[in-house]
């Protein structure tokens, strides 16, 4: 296989239904990850992928899955690993919504935070694809609700994201666990040597695939972002065309019946766009294009491919109105302003689900993308009124008025009514029914669950680098850190990596947020950013790790045990010591979803309340006497 992109999915050899649902989302063309590596799958090889997140990998995985996939067969064929609970649903919602012309086909995400019961449900009904975490992975297989002896297929996601976080030691467990014929992709942004020695271990003669994506943006465009959570992408993107000064814009979506519906939806708010796909007629393209240069046409609505070549002089905007799925893709999409020494802006739309993405793209052009602020309502009426007063300027100075004039006169006469009435009258019925100012809305107190700068707390810059240690107060916290106590330690044989990825997942905090880590021998000691939510709050207390609940509270810097003697030692995250552990699974479950211990029942107390059993007997015996 060439390193060149086909010009179409048909050139991959995909089943039939895969090709139907691209057509009817309107993908044109592969990624050069997806190009690449479904060719080898559908072939059976196992793969290593380095690629970066956000390259369109899970479709180069998904789609050559779902071609080879039996519906007949109902215990699980393909298991996904994936470090996080987000990434394992977006990955069990692609494959559903890729599934859409596979009658009978079931997917199930797995992972800590949700109830056993429902999960062991699905698998007895029969599942296809099993997309999970490795902790709720591992524990369905000790309990015998997650048989793999049917595994066709076995895909590690992110891989060195889940040695970053912990879960390597699991992920091998559960390879030794699969059938030696069973087919393996393993996808990875960088390739430690862990994650080498894996794939040379587990891996039979793999096919190796590396992508590498254009970086470079021109130093003259603006790279914004707004979170989009919490107001609809069409009326932020409405104010933004209302409020930011532009000459002539591309506004980009994924999909061919996007650029239709969005271009339609503009048109009717009164902005002069048109839609530019790959269904669109080379003829009526460059008619399109020829109006955008001519200044009759201020906004194309367009997919990747359409735009591709495209170079228009008045264009001083792009929008991703939809992120793209590659960081390459990114590039190539903001390429189209800026050139050749222009100032341009780029405005980035960013949902909460998307911003993985966002850092991708922050990590691959090393540059930090700002946040821009969605113009106020005040803003916006402030400009409708000015941009009215000018329409009124520009027509006294077009002149040629005198018909209106005349008319105008006669109405002031025959009704009494004055000049200034009679405008207001006019300038009413023009407007129609549609209102001309805005009413002040109060934003979404929940729009996005980001810091004041827009990110979420990773505490990492845009490169993925560590940045400054934050400085400490007087107990060795950071100023922004609060101590935490977890009602676990090391007589539960609790490792570091446990602990981080427990809250990592479940809490959604980046592990470059969790300090340092102070296992004792009956509780540990977690910095954590300070204020944390009470539904986060609420969730860790829930959670399970090494066989008990983590019971998460603010530490009250009482005695270090029981005894008031302190029998752990202070680990450090990073220094990644198993001090006093064994290195071997000790047999039983360590990882963050380990099971509940049984309950144990409490006597009965003595003193107990009289039942009327009790009462009935009393009585009894006092007949007697």
């Amino acid at each position: 296989m060439t390193n060149e992109t086909p010009v179409t999915f048909n050139d991959l050899k995909l089943s039939k239904p895969m090709l139907k649902i691209l057509d009817d989302v309107g993908y044109e063309s592969p990624s050069p990850i997806q190009a690449r590596t479904i060719p080898l799958m559908l072939e059976g090889r196992d793969l290593v992928g380095q690629a970066q997140t956000g390259t369109g990998k899970t479709a180069a995985f998904a789609l050559p899955v779902l071609s080879k996939i039996s519906l007949q067969q109902k215990d699980p064929q393909v298991l996904v690993l994936a470090p996080t609970r987000e990434l394992a649903i977006q990955v069990a919602e692609a494959f559903q919504k890729y599934a859409t012309y596979l009658k009978g086909f079931h997917v199930l995400p797995v992972y800590g935070g949700q109830d056993y019961s429902g999960q062991i449900r699905a698998l007895k009904r029969g599942v296809h694809v099993v997309v999970g975490t490795p902790g709720r992975v591992m524990d369905h297989m000790r309990k015998g609700t997650l048989r793999l002896g049917k595994l066709t297929t076995l895909v590690l996601d992110e891989a060195d994201e889940m040695l970053r976080m912990g879960f390597i030691d699991d992920v091998e467990w559960i390879l030794e666990q699969t059938p030696k014929t069973r087919q393996i992709t393993l996808f990875s942004a960088t390739m430690p040597e862990q994650i080498r020695r894996i794939a040379r271990k587990y891996l039979n003669n793999p096919a190796e695939v590396t992508i590498k994506v254009k970086t470079q943006t021109a130093d003259t465009i603006r790279q914004r972002f707004w979170p989009v959570s919490g107001v609809h992408k069409l009326d932020a993107l409405t104010r933004i065309l209302e409020a930011e000064p532009f000459e002539a814009m591309i506004v980009f979506v994924r999909t061919r019946t996007a650029t239709v519906e969005l271009a339609e939806k503009l048109a009717a708010r009164g902005f002069a766009a048109s839609p530019l796909n790959g269904d669109i007629a080379q003829n009526q393209r460059e008619r399109t294009v020829n109006r955008l240069k001519k200044g009759t046409l201020d906004i194309l609505v367009a997919t990747d491919v359409a735009a591709r070549g495209l170079d228009v002089e008045r264009i001083s905007h792009v929008i991703n109105y939809d992120i793209p799925y590659d960081t390459e893709a990114y590039v190539h999409r903001i390429g189209r302003t800026g050139r050749a020494g222009r100032h341009g802006d780029a405005i980035l739309f960013v949902a909460p689900r998307e911003k993985r993405m966002l850092y991708a793209i922050e990590r691959a052009t090393r540059k930090e993308i700002e946040r821009m602020e969605l113009p106020t309502t005040q803003v916006i009426n402030d400009t409708r009124i000015d941009r009215f007063k000018q329409r009124i300027t520009d027509t006294l100075a077009a002149g040629d008025l005198s018909l209106f004039s005349q008319l105008i006169e006669q109405y002031e006469s025959e009704h009494n009514i004055p000049a200034v009435e009679i405008a207001a009258a006019i300038a009413k019925m023009l407007q129609g029914s549609v209102p001309f100012l805005l009413k002040d809305q109060p934003q979404h107190k929940r729009s996005v669950q980001w810091d004041r700068d827009g990110r979420d707390n990773r505490g990492e810059g845009s490169s993925g680098k560590r940045g400054k240690k934050p400085r400490r107060n007087d107990a060795g916290l950071g100023e922004d850190m609060a101590r935490y106590r977890l009602e676990v330690g090391y007589k539960d044989k609790v490792k570091p990596g446990n602990i981080v990825g427990a809250i990592a997942n479940e809490a959604g905090l980046d592990s470059g947020n969790i300090g340092r880590i102070n296992i004792r021998e009956n509780f540990t000691l977690v910095d954590l950013p300070k204020n944390l939510p009470k539904d986060i709050l609420a969730v860790l207390k829930k959670t399970w790790v090494a066989g008990q609940q983590l019971n998460l509270s603010v530490d009250s810097g009482g005695p270090a045990t029981e005894t008031g003697k302190d029998t752990g030692k202070d680990t450090g995250k990073e220094s990644g010591k198993e001090s006093g552990e064994k290195k071997k699974f000790a047999g039983r479950p360590t990882g963050k979803f380990a099971h509940k211990p049984k309950k144990r029942h409490k006597p009965r107390a003595r003193n107990k309340k009289p039942t009327k059993r009790d009462k009935a007997k009393a009585q009894k015996k006092q007949r007697a006497k």
